[in-house]
Parts: structure tokens; C-alpha cells; sequence
């Protein structure tokens, strides 16, 4: 066998383990929820990151609009992996003490370069 053909079926069996990889590890993934893209359900809207997050994007949100919002709590949520992750939440919050009203906030976050935008936050319509 000459090294052309050699070389050749070295590219074509990693060509093939590559792409059974690929379609082996794909049913795992959808089992698992981890399509790449796709809004995933926050599973503990409890905890401390997620609240740190609300409580960003009500800080953001009173700057932005002049407003006084106090977060009262994160009712749910989903997050969406992007060039970092995209959390889209259902808050209550309150405006002087007033009394609560839901909103959904979604900020976009990449902790490793230590950003993070609100991209949107509005009021929730019955």
C-alpha cells in the first residue's frame, strides 16, 4: 500500500469516527434538553446567580426608565446558551410600594469577560 493510499484511509476512518460520534451523541442531547440555541427551563428559580441576574436586570431597567422598581422575586424562567447565555425571567417587582406586578426581563450574560446587557424588560399581559 503506497502513503497516498495510506494517508487516504487514515482521513476517511477519522472522516467516519468523527461523523459517529456526532450522530450517536445527538438522541443523548435531546434526551438530556441541551439543544445548542434552544430556551431550557431554569429548574431553581431560587437560586443566588439566577436572583442576581433579576436583581441586574431591575437595577438596569430603573436606570434606563428612571423608574423605582423593587424585585420582589423570580416566579420562573429559561435560559438559552448563545455567545454566552440568555436568561429570560418572570419577576415580580414592586414600584413604590405599590402593588406587584409581573414583568418578564431576558439579559443576556458572558460572566467570563464580565458582561452583562439587558436586552429587554417589559411588563407581563394577562
Amino acid at each position: 500500500m503506497g502513503v497516498l493510499s495510506l494517508q487516504s484511509s487514515l482521513i476517511l476512518l477519522l472522516q467516519v469516527v468523527a461523523a459517529v460520534s456526532i450522530l450517536s451523541a445527538a438522541p443523548l442531547a435531546g434526551r438530556r434538553g441541551l439543544l445548542a440555541g434552544g430556551w431550557q427551563p431554569i429548574r431553581d428559580v431560587n437560586d443566588p446567580y439566577i436572583n442576581e441576574i433579576a436583581g441586574f436586570a431591575v437595577n438596569e431597567y430603573n436606570k434606563q426608565s428612571r423608574a423605582s422598581l423593587k424585585l420582589e422575586k423570580v416566579l420562573s424562567g429559561e435560559s438559552q446558551v448563545v455567545a454566552g447565555t440568555n436568561y429570560r425571567l418572570i419577576i415580580a417587582a414592586k414600584d413604590n410600594g405599590t402593588t406587584s406586578r409581573n414583568y418578564q426581563a431576558v439579559v443576556w450574560d458572558k460572566p467570563w469577560m464580565h458582561f452583562r446587557q439587558l436586552t429587554s424588560f417589559k411588563p407581563v399581559t394577562r
